[in-house]
């Protein structure tokens, strides 16, 4: 079964500490409305009035072509990372998700990408592991492609 993969702890605990982001700059502060801040450490919403941070994020190693960069929350408070195969708490609220595979060169495996509804996301990714060129699967917002958490193979 596949894993969601949160980000790493030592990159969030930076990044909480006012390490800079993907483009060099220090986390925006804000307060949580409420209304669909994710969190990508612990995969929950943070709740209405708690801090939370606003920064660039790049889910890959270096930059390159098909390295995208943009934004995501993060919880302004330590929070504890997502363990294990479950889908989380913020995949429940959007009816559908973009995902897409990767290769082992960090880049978009054609064919692979498909917006689907939240209901059928996790037997999709188990079509794309079919594929043996892909890596890992990104998950993001089928609205504003902005990055969600990763699908590692476990085996």
């Amino acid at each position: 079964m596949p894993r969601i993969t949160a980000l790493p702890t030592d990159i969030t605990r930076a990044l909480q500490n006012g390490g800079p982001d993907a483009h060099g700059q220090p986390p925006e502060q804000a307060v949580s409305d409420g209304g669909g801040n994710p969190c990508r450490h612990c995969l929950k919403y943070i709740a209405k009035g708690a801090g939370m941070l606003i920064l660039a994020h790049r889910p890959f190693p270096v930059a390159q072509p098909y390295a995208e960069t943009g934004p995501i929350f993060l919880c302004a408070d330590p929070c504890d990372r997502h363990q294990g195969e479950q889908t989380s708490e913020v995949f429940t609220h959007s009816p559908d998700y973009l995902i897409k595979g990767y290769g082992p060169d960090d880049r978009i495996v054609y064919g692979t990408g498909i917006i689907i509804g939240k209901a059928r996301m996790m037997s999709q990714v188990d079509d794309i592991f079919r594929d043996t060129r892909v890596r890992y699967i990104h998950i993001r917002s089928s609205r504003n492609n902005c990055y969600q958490a990763r699908i590692d193979r476990v085996d």
